[in-house]
């Protein structure tokens, strides 16, 4: 699925319409150069699970929780990272394995370490206009097909 957006408040809306949708255990990975709305989408994802706290990147805490929503959300941010090592130190797996949403910024970093069955969601700057930006929203298994749904 493939959105053309203007806007980071259009950024934020297919950001809360996924975070009203997701489930228990659910793993989205964001991938994009700096500045394309990563962490806008997450805000916008956290928005959607209930969460009303200040979301930030955690770029040098490798990953934030928030437990205030209709389910926890875990937001990684593993740019930093320099070996898978590092970030399975963290307890990665009991992260992304439990009942929270988990969302991983620079998610391509580690590919090795995710499990095949997650949501991917490429946001890419389009030359055009420094505001556009083209989101591509890719699924492996059945549980993420509420992609389906999403509107701008």
């Amino acid at each position: 699925m493939e959105f053309i957006i203007d806007s980071v408040e259009k950024t934020l809306n297919i950001g809360f319409q996924i975070g009203t949708l997701c489930n228990e255990g659910d793993i989205i990975c964001l991938i994009g150069d700096l500045g394309t709305g990563k962490t806008h989408m997450t805000k916008g994802i956290a928005k959607g699970l209930g969460i009303n706290e200040h979301i930030t990147s955690p770029t040098f805490n490798i990953v934030n929780e928030y437990d205030t929503g209709r389910l926890k959300m875990n937001h990684f941010d593993v740019y930093r990272v320099n070996d898978p090592d590092e970030i399975a130190a963290i307890g990665f797996d009991e992260y992304i394995f439990s009942n929270g949403v988990s969302i991983i910024e620079w998610a391509n970093y580690i590919e090795e370490l995710i499990p095949k069955e997650h949501m991917s969601i490429v946001i890419e700057k389009i030359p055009k206009n420094e505001d556009y930006r083209k989101i591509t929203i890719n699924y492996s298994g059945h549980r993420y097909a509420y992609v389906k749904e999403i509107k701008i």
